[in-house]
């Protein structure tokens, strides 16, 4: 298995790496800016591979912010090791995640951000986005990088597949495939439709991103806004039909 490096958006790499056993791609992404930051750590057992290729961009001990969208293996898992690489680097979450999670499991504490607030690395600004349950966790969170307009967006767009980095096709039909998928196995039930879905997903939209950075699967180039409108919809047909379904 091996680390694959693609520059998405100025400064902001993907490093993808393929499991076939899942048949998924798990990607981080690295900002390099004055303040790097890494988003996503991956699975701690992916720790080495993900650290070699951050050492090919810059030197892993300079990382100072290390974001995720909501406490799980694949977002922090490894979070402890980064934090004893960089000696520097600190946690960046919203407060539910800090109290229920990263303040106790993480060896330092955590960069706090209130919804709205802004995360500047140098030439870079992100703002949090608090969307409790989407795409899962009441932690659940996103970074959206105002510079470049692109929203770091976690498993939201999940597609199965060793597919290609970054697209400006539609990414509708794939993640409508994994997540049928998911519904119908061991993993059922990741992703609910919630009060908070909708509302969730137009803010989301509203911000008018041009990149979203996808975990699992190609990132995405063009109306990013409008896709996560396709995204609410999707979800309703599937999830909130499952939810009928199931009460009936």
């Amino acid at each position: 298995m091996a680390v694959h490096i693609d520059e998405i958006a100025p400064d902001l790499f993907r490093l993808s790496l393929y499991i076939p056993q899942a048949n998924l791609q798990f990607n981080q992404f690295l900002l390099r800016d004055d303040e790097p930051l890494l988003y996503h750590t991956g699975l701690r057992q992916m720790f080495p591979m993900v650290k070699d290729a951050v050492a090919r961009l810059l030197d892993p001990a300079s990382i100072r912010w290390i974001g995720f969208s909501h406490f799980e293996a694949d977002e922090c898992g490894s979070l402890n090791e980064w934090l004893a690489t960089a000696p520097q680097a600190e946690p960046v979450c919203g407060p539910v995640g800090a109290i229920v999670n990263i303040n106790d499991v993480a060896d330092r504490k955590a960069r706090v951000l209130e919804r709205g607030d802004i995360l500047t690395t140098g030439k870079h600004r992100f703002r949090f986005i608090s969307t409790p349950q989407v795409p899962h966790g009441w932690d659940a969170g996103h970074l959206f990088e105002e510079t470049g307009a692109t929203l770091l967006c976690s498993d939201l767009f999940l597609q199965c597949g060793n597919v290609e980095p970054l697209t400006s096709a539609s990414l509708i039909d794939r993640s409508r495939q994994a997540l049928r998928e998911y519904q119908g196995g061991p993993l059922a039930h990741s992703v609910a439709w919630t009060p908070l879905t909708a509302p969730s997903l137009d803010q989301l939209a509203s911000l008018k991103p041009q990149r979203l950075a996808v975990m699992h699967g190609s990132s995405f180039i063009g109306d990013a806004g409008g896709a996560l409108l396709e995204l609410k919809e999707m979800f309703r047909d599937v999830l909130a039909g499952e939810r009928i379904r199931d009460s009936g």
